[in-house]
């Protein structure tokens, strides 16, 4: 069985239009190409504790164990008031996911040269130093403290955006955790002849989540259940630090106790009134718009399960520039096709002559957009501008 020509050249157009419009709603959208570099972070905290003490007992012990990793082109680490950060950027080469595996190995098998008082082991994220966030939403209250703010938005609301499909890190910001500070006056604690050794280890001892035990006879046996922490400055105040001359020193008499953050000094601001940041990257290779509108979607549903007082709105999106300039490159696009058709009719006055062109432009472009699936590009001011460039060329072999 034999088709003619004609009809196999125009299945075949039709084919590949049907395949490019399907690869378009599949392309990720982004302001430039995708560049994915291998690069992990790695971050470890010690409340309290000074930067050459981060750099000493937390960041040595974990870039020895990391700088056995394979493949690490350049380490650099951090170290401030609390906090270290260490950034491992791998080969080009270096598949991400066995690099995430190792550094995880590496964690591992660091721990038991990290301080045993560590508040929870060193976590890590998969990075692109050239991705930006995506979105930033502000949460502003007039009726909650920032603190209380900042708790619901990492313990609830980063959970429920971390599911939206597209959606890769979350961080929060602005704020921190709440906590009770304790402020010692040196001078009353020498009164009663005790140091800080002593306050901090009455707080640790007398403050533990621990098992408590049973009570038993010979006929049942009953689980003594008892919430042994405390959270409240009120309920710290009371508890006995030591003792002087016979009698209880506690700790108000000693120190100031009050309900506070465990980070004083971060705090965020919008439009001059304290409030927490849910900051938002994508994952690599998402398109940003959909991801954009997928998480703005879920705003009334979050607004409806946080307290009522609690406002959020979007303070930075990345996507109105890029809507913007890929708005008008794709007007640029349709404007040099329509003149492109026009300037051949105008100057060959033949109709057949000027199909050709107005259907060899679409069809061609359409093309491309499977073409530019199957090598995982992206829908970006750079790749449009080439497809304005190539338009002319299409004419030119056309005619």
């Amino acid at each position: 069985m034999f088709i003619r020509r004609p009809v196999a050249t125009t299945l075949l157009t039709l084919a590949v239009a049907i395949a490019g419009a399907i690869a378009f709603t599949q392309l990720p959208v982004a302001p430039l190409p995708q560049v994915d570099y291998p690069t992990i972070n790695v971050v470890a905290g010690l409340p309290g504790a000074s930067a050459e003490i981060m750099a000493a007992s937390v960041a040595t012990p974990l870039e020895r164990q990391l700088g056995h990793i394979a493949g690490i082109t350049e380490m650099t680490s951090t170290s401030s008031l609390g906090y270290t950060r260490i950034t491992l950027q791998f080969d080009l080469n270096r598949n991400i996911n066995g690099a995430a595996r190792d550094v995880q190995a590496a964690i591992n098998a660091a721990r038991t040269y990290l301080p045993a008082n560590l508040p929870s082991n060193p976590r890590f994220w998969e990075a692109n130093p050239a991705d930006a966030p995506i979105l930033i939403i502000g949460l502003t209250s007039k009726k909650y403290d920032v603190t209380k703010i900042y708790d619901l938005a990492s313990t609830i609301l980063q959970q429920r955006l971390s599911t939206i499909e597209g959606v890769g890190q979350i961080f929060v910001g602005g704020g921190a955790l709440p906590s009770v500070r304790v402020e010692v006056n040196p001078t009353k604690l020498e009164s009663f002849g005790l140091s800080l050794a002593n306050v901090r280890s009455a707080l640790s001892l007398q403050n533990s989540h621990l098992a408590l035990g049973q009570l038993a006879n010979n006929q049942m046996t009953a689980e003594i259940i008892d919430n042994d922490q405390i959270s409240r400055a009120s309920q710290y105040k009371p508890l006995v630090v030591g003792y002087h001359n016979g009698a209880a020193v506690r700790l108000e008499d000693v120190a100031g106790v009050y309900n506070s953050t465990e980070d004083i000094r971060n705090a965020g601001y919008m439009d001059g009134k304290r409030a927490a940041f849910l900051i938002v990257f994508r994952q690599p290779g998402a398109n940003i718009i959909q991801t954009v509108d997928r998480v703005k979607k879920q705003l009334p549903f979050l607004q409806a399960i946080m307290p009522a007082g609690i406002h959020a709105s979007s303070v930075l999106d990345r996507t109105t520039t890029i809507r913007a300039s890929v708005h008008d490159v794709e007007g640029t696009l349709v404007f040099s096709i329509m003149l492109v058709v026009l300037v051949v009719f105008v100057f060959l006055r033949s109709p057949r002559a000027t199909l050709i062109p107005s259907i060899a432009v679409p069809v061609s472009l359409i093309g491309t957009f499977a073409v530019m699936y199957l090598f995982g590009y992206s829908i970006d001011n750079l790749s449009l501008m080439a497809l304005t460039i190539s338009t002319g060329f299409v004419v030119d072999d056309a005619i």
